[in-house]
């Protein structure tokens, strides 16, 4: 009864106003420290009484193989793509429901031997991480495990094969990318997925800043290799003043771009929304721009974007160098927060804006590793430094291939 399509629709009807869900800002870096460096739990939705990254890995416990290493390489929609290597070093992929307690072993391509797989996990180019669900009224019924491989360092083609969870096969495919320039694939490791897309940086040329997001559509354009769709950031008018390099994040269904930009001596944060992949002058909306030294008394200066928040397009996350704290800042209200990893054994002080329970792990260390290679003077490659980990509305048995 409870699982059932008419008691999902009835409860959505009388509780239509959003609710708290768990989440978590996961570490895509720095495989010593921890992979969830700030969980959200005890939320309205589920009221879990623990955070996410408690189950991510420890609910994945095989009977019989002996394991070597054990990584998370993707989050979305409660699903988790987990790689593994046995006590022979042969790599093995899971995708999973942890907090269901359900695994199922994705087989490798069937033209491509375990060797064959470790060979390509040296290629720089290569990437094994996506991950893109299919979602119906907040349940997730399908997915699709995306690996991509780019035949050079600069070019308009990327490699595609796709494992799906509806036909329990693989497919290759070439497509095309709509530039008038070779694209650079230095960022091809993470990826961010949304609604069945997966979004990546890249860069047109040899460039140290991302300059465009390139996604595709792994559902609808399921079997035509087709091409990729481009997206310039935006702001460049403001590049002169931009602080941090380019990245992504998402919240309230959108892609987003958040970056500060100096301004006459104060700071501005200025939150970009994607409304259409379509490459054209409109593709991006302006959502917010704020003076933060105008508009709020004490916020200081040195700070830099972390994440928004996953369902409230208002509140983004950011991290204060000079007082080594996690902001939470509404942005509507101008309504801010600190949050410092030594006080959260004090309930007051670890609640997040809609009442969630805040658990921190390497925060700090985490912070202080990224930032010099976010920060826009640093001559290097950068890559996404966080993700998010976020609930459905919806527990579902994990998608299954039946033949």
């Amino acid at each position: 009864m409870i699982d059932s399509e008419f008691f999902r629709d009835l409860y959505e009807s009388i509780n239509s106003s959003p609710s708290s869900v768990s989440w978590s800002i996961m570490n895509t870096r720095n495989t010593t420290l921890s992979l969830e460096i700030v969980g959200h739990h005890g939320c309205e939705r589920w009221g879990l009484t623990n955070s996410l990254g408690a189950s991510l890995i420890t609910s994945y416990n095989p009977d019989t193989t002996t394991l070597r290493k054990t990584s998370v390489l993707s989050c979305t929609d409660g699903i988790v793509l987990l790689y593994t290597e046995d006590s022979q070093g042969s790599p093995m992929y899971h995708v999973g429901n942890p907090l269901l307690r359900q695994w199922t072993r994705i087989p490798l391509p069937p033209h491509l031997s375990a060797f064959d797989v470790v060979r390509l996990q040296e290629n720089r180019l290569f990437s094994d991480t996506g991950l893109v669900t299919k979602m119906e009224k907040g349940i997730a019924v399908g997915y699709k495990v995306v690996w991509i491989l780019a035949s050079w360092c600069f070019s308009r083609q990327l490699n595609f094969m796709v494992y799906s969870s509806e036909t329990g096969l693989w497919k290759t495919k070439d497509v095309r990318v709509p530039s008038p320039s070779a694209m650079s694939w230095s960022r091809l490791k993470y990826s961010v997925s949304l609604n069945g897309i997966l979004y990546w940086l890249a860069s047109a040329g040899n460039t140290i800043d991302a300059s465009h997001v390139v996604s595709y559509d792994f559902f609808h354009n399921d079997d035509l290799d087709g091409e990729c769709n481009i997206n310039l950031f935006p702001g460049k008018q403001y590049l002169s003043c931009q602080r941090f390099k380019r990245t992504i994040t998402t919240s309230a269904g959108s892609v987003m771009y958040c970056n500060v930009f100096s301004d006459n001596g104060g700071r501005t944060i200025r939150v970009w929304r994607l409304i259409s992949t379509n490459n054209h002058p409109k593709s991006w909306q302006i959502l917010w721009k704020l003076n933060t030294k105008s508009s709020l008394k004490r916020f200081g200066a040195n700070y830099f974007p972390v994440v928004m928040h996953p369902l409230n397009s208002d509140i983004i996350y950011l991290w204060s160098r000079n007082k080594n704290a996690l902001v939470l800042l509404n942005l509507r209200t101008r309504k801010f927060s600190l949050h410092k990893e030594a006080e959260e054994s004090s309930s007051e002080n670890n609640k997040s804006m809609d009442g969630c329970n805040m658990r921190f792990s390497g925060c700090k260390e985490y912070m202080d590793l990224v930032y010099p290679l976010f920060y826009n003077d640093f001559i290097g490659k950068h890559n996404l430094y966080f993700s998010q980990y976020v609930l459905p509305r919806w527990f579902n048995p994990l998608p299954q291939f039946s033949p």
